[in-house]
């Protein structure tokens, strides 16, 4: 982003080029399991842009080091002729969140058209100056490529993306020499010839952290002698000719943005509020949405259309936050939108709405603007604002001429400053201060330092899981700052709480914090601490203490110019101070191995800064946004996994146990145990092992697609929601209950009966254990395990079927036959007896009703976020919109669920209407010609592309749904229709 003369600017080549690139990518693709062809949903799904930047710590950053081949490459000024003559038509683009409603989105392929158009205008004068000031303020060294294209190399990514952007606007410094830059311009446009200029570079005054600034002085081609200056805003407004204006409108611009952050935090309380209130109301403790009819009847798709709209606002408005109505304030001036309030673009891609390019007037800028020297400066400093808070890394630049003399005079202070060999540092600062006074305001310039792509979006997700993250690294203040904005860390209503050692209110800014946050008038807040700080704070235990009670209470806590050891101890001390909490730590690099080994869960990432963070860690993964499916879905599918497996076993003990006690009543206690010994101590490791360890393994009680829309479900961990004592003792309840229906029904119907062949102690233990096996089975691998597949009809057969098989063996080789009557007793005694089977029969039926009469009732009023998301998931509309919100991380790979895709559900219920229609047979020709005659006779439909018979639609009547080709069907054999 630029912004000269009061008007902010886009350059966008870049994004331009990876959207035409990315535009196969624009559907969400399902993977289908084998033996069917890829589909895809209708829609478009517009996924955020971010080129891969390494991290020191907790999130990926770039790398300090420039690499060429990391860069894309990058249009010359010739390439954009076509976007010079004719505007972007590209639906994908990078949209400035800095502007109101009625305000278009300008790029700068639409500012060199302006130029070319009205050369003389001052805008255009001073457009170009800016851009020639760009082109001149830096430090970069051309290198032509052996194709004849010109590279370069710099000291700062910064550089090198403005000395680059330069070049794409048509300033292209060819050469650079000691003393002197080559400039390669294009004034009578991209078709004439170009002109080469020779800039007579005299000095250059390099940045420094103290300065914050670096100047250049040029010897125009002219003969004039200019001083150029770029860098941060807070120092260049005092540098500024009219520095008393320019802070007075930077003030102005500050409370403006301060009025708008306290509107911003009004409404986010408000919003929770709400939530609270609507929780409240439900009694629920989690994410809320309503819930259907307690009589639950059938989900049809008129009941359920409110809920598929609450479910769409819900999902649209934590993603991207309250809408801001009013981006004007009520004077008129101009306030910047929320970006991350409202519908935040910046850094994503999505439609440029209201875009001037189709045809440019002259109207575009206000030339009343350009010479008010007071609105240009208010309009700069707020879009400076702006850029800041959407991440942007910022300059300002400013220049002035000087003539010979002053020059002159300021070299001979200079020199001897360069020269000196005392305290060489501080004089150079001095003679630059002597030179670089009384700018002119040239423009402002914003540099995105751009995440890996989905970073943001990951972090949002994360949160709205109710995890606090913290970004523990390496780099200064500023830079971690702008990292934070960038990644959604710090919000635009964040209140930052920065604490500083060498301001000596350390402990005073750590008590007013607790105390704005305890009275709950900050909506979101940041502590920034940096190393030496977290030094002084860990020497004094009265802060310490302090200190931990406020990062406990913040949303999120940035620590700069940590080292390794200090990452570590913060991890561990948050471990100690926060009881029952579990840390994880990610890092890509050496200097995170402590922090990683030291979290309960330590993830590493490959990348650029080698694998030693990755082969220390728990977890290895690629990239950042990869954390989202690993916590949000494989991370709750296996604490769900694990309750089940924990509880499914109590309850199968107590079941299996709880008859032989009851037993022990009718055999006087003495002991005597229902069942034959060798089938009791193989009932754990052969038949009943295998059902609670499937569950254990496969079981998902919701699609990836799901949890991936709405992270609040992770939470269900957070609050012990599948394992407490609650739970357990229902789990208990149902074992007791079910034991005595088990074994009074056996004794009743079959233990006292006298008209059976065989009732003795054997048949009553074998047909106790059978119904126990049988339902130990059909509970755990029917009834509670929601992911049914191949893998629970193969666990039952093998477990039932083994217990059978195991009572034919015993039948027929059992030897010790004294306590127990077991030879020939299941072949040819009790196995052949129907009551026995009969019984066995009412057994399990009475406990399967059980079973469902209490899980209908749980759900019917005590429904679980989980239950209600399984019924919505039933509805193929609601399945697609989850689908639809987690399309990013679900083109990461689609999870293989048994349970079919919407764009699974939708082809197959269009195959089974296809079929379904009637089809009038002519006399005298068979199925196979008719249907050659109406492939012959269809054409294509001009909208969908199907094929449409003349004039006829479903049931041959115009205007109908046109048909669809049945051989391409059947051919790519979709759902269970298959070509025979």
């Amino acid at each position: 982003m630029m912004a000269v003369a009061g008007t902010a600017w886009l350059h966008d080549v870049d994004l331009q080029k990876e959207a035409a690139d990315e535009a196969n990518r624009q559907f969400l693709h399902h993977k289908i399991r084998k033996g069917k062809k890829t589909t895809r949903l209708s829609g478009v799904f517009n996924e955020s842009r971010f080129r891969s930047r390494k991290s020191e710590s907790s999130f990926p950053r770039a790398h300090p080091s420039i690499e060429m081949s990391a860069v894309p490459q990058r249009e010359s000024f010739s390439s954009l002729k076509g976007s010079m003559i004719s505007h972007r038509d590209s639906v994908i683009g990078w949209k400035y969140s800095g502007l109101t409603k009625t305000q278009p989105q300008l790029n700068t392929s639409v500012l060199l058209r302006y130029i070319q158009n009205r050369p003389h205008s001052l805008f255009a004068r001073k457009a170009r100056f800016f851009l020639l000031a760009i082109a001149l303020c830096h430090t970069c060294l051309p290198e032509a490529k052996e194709n004849g294209e010109i590279d370069f190399q710099a000291a700062s990514p910064d550089e090198l993306a403005l000395v680059r952007a330069a070049q794409e606007m048509g300033y292209v410094m060819v050469d650079r020499q000691t003393g002197s830059i080559a400039l390669k311009t294009f004034p009578a446009g991209p078709d004439a010839d170009p002109k080469v200029d020779l800039y007579e570079v005299l000095d250059i005054i390099e940045f420094s952290s103290q300065r914050k600034r670096m100047s250049v002085i040029v010897r125009f081609p002219n003969n004039r002698i200019c001083i150029i200056c770029k860098g941060a805003d807070s120092t260049m407004i005092q540098l500024l000719k009219q520095s008393e204006l320019a802070i007075e409108k930077a003030l102005e611009v500050e409370r403006r943005v301060s009025k708008r952050k306290s509107k911003e935090v009004q409404e986010v309380l408000r919003r929770e509020s709400d939530q609270l209130s609507r929780k409240n109301s439900l009694s629920r403790s989690s994410f809320s949405i309503s819930r259907p009819s307690l009589s639950r009847p059938s989900l049809s798709g008129i009941r359920l259309r409110p809920i598929r709209d609450q479910l769409d606002s819900r999902i649209r408005d934590d993603g991207q936050g309250v809408a801001d109505k009013s981006p004007v304030d009520g004077d008129g001036t101009y306030s910047r939108p929320s970006a991350q309030l409202g519908n935040r673009n910046s850094f994503a891609f999505g439609e440029a709405k209201g875009s001037p390019q189709g045809e440019l007037g002259h109207d575009i800028v206000n030339d009343a603007v350009v010479v008010d020297e007071g609105a240009v400066f208010e309009r700069c400093f707020q879009h400076v604002n702006d850029f800041a808070t959407d991440g942007l890394r910022t300059l300002l630049y400013g220049y002035r001429y000087i003539d010979e003399q002053e020059y002159t005079n300021w070299k001979k202070i200079y020199v001897d400053a360069t020269t000196s060999l005392v305290d060489r540092s501080a004089m150079i600062e001095r003679a630059g201060e002597i030179i670089e006074k009384e700018f002119e305001l040239a423009g402002a310039t914003a540099v995105e330092d751009r995440l890996q792509r989905g970073v943001p979006e990951a972090i949002e997700k994360l949160r709205r899981a109710n995890i606090k993250l913290w970004m523990l690294t390496g780099d200064k203040r500023e830079t971690a700052i702008n990292i934070g904005h960038s990644c959604r860390l710090i919000k635009d209503y964040s209140s930052i709480t920065i604490l500083d050692h060498e301001s000596g209110e350390v402990e005073q800014n750590i008590a007013a914090a607790i105390v704005s946050i305890n009275s709950g008038s900050v909506a979101h807040s940041v502590v920034v601490v940096d190393g030496q700080t977290l030094m002084h704070i860990e020497g004094d235990e009265t802060v310490k203490s302090l200190f931990f009670d406020l990062v406990i209470l913040v949303d999120s806590v940035i620590c700069c110019r940590a080292s390794p050891c200090q990452k570590a101890s913060l991890v561990k001390a948050i471990r100690k101070k926060v009881k029952r909490s579990v840390t994880l730590a990610i890092g890509d690099g050496a200097n995170d191995i402590a922090m990683i080994q030291e979290a309960h869960v330590g993830i590493g990432i490959t990348g650029k800064e080698g694998l030693q963070a990755a082969r220390t860690s728990d977890y290895s993964i690629a990239q950042f946004r990869f954390l989202l499916k690993l916590l949000l879905v494989h991370g709750r599918w296996n604490y769900i996994r694990t309750c089940k497996y924990t509880v499914g076993t109590f309850w199968k003990e107590m079941l299996f146990y709880l008859t032989q006690a009851l037993f022990q009543r009718w055999a006087g206690y003495t002991g005597t145990s229902l069942y034959e010994s060798w089938s009791l101590s193989m009932f754990n490791t052969l038949f009943t092992s295998l059902p609670v360890i499937l569950l254990g393994i496969f079981e998902k009680d919701l699609a990836s697609s799901t949890l991936l829309a709405v992270p609040e479900l992770y939470t269900m961990g957070q609050r012990n929601g599948a394992f407490n004592f609650k739970i357990y003792l229902g789990w208990m309840f149902m074992a007791a209950s079910e034991a005595m229906v088990v074994f009074f029904l056996m004794l009743g119907l079959f233990g006292r009966i006298l008209f059976t062949q065989d009732n003795g102690l054997y048949a009553m233990g074998v047909l106790t254990y059978s119904a126990v096996v049988i339902l130990v089975s059909a509970k755990l691998l029917l009834l509670e395990m929601h992911n049914k597949s191949i893998v629970s009809a193969i666990g039952i057969v093998i477990s039932v079927g083994g217990w059978f098989l195991w009572n034919l063996t015993l039948s027929s080789l059992y030897k010790n036959n004294v306590i127990y009557n077991v030879k020939k007793g299941f072949l040819q005694r009790f196995g052949q007896s129907a009551t026995w089977w009969l019984v066995l029969i009412v057994v399990i039926s009475s406990c399967v009703t059980l079973e469902l009469a209490v899980a209908s009732i749980r759900g019917a009023y005590w429904a679980t976020d989980a239950d209600l998301f399984r019924e919505y998931e039933k509805d193929v509309e609601l399945r697609k919109r989850f689908e639809e919100a987690a399309s990013t991380e679900l083109q990461q790979g689609w999870g293989r669920d048994s349970k079919k895709s919407s764009a699974d559900l939708i082809r197959e219920g269009e195959v089974q209407e296809l079929l379904d229609r009637p089809r009038a047979m002519e006399e005298g020709r068979t199925s196979g010609q008719i249907l050659h005659r109406r492939h012959s006779s269809e054409q294509p439909s001009p909208k969908s592309g199907t094929a449409v018979p003349p004039g006829a639609g479903v049931d041959g009547n115009a205007g109908s749904r046109p048909s669809m080709d049945v051989h391409e069907l059947l051919t790519k054999r979709f759902g269970s229709i298959k070509k025979v």
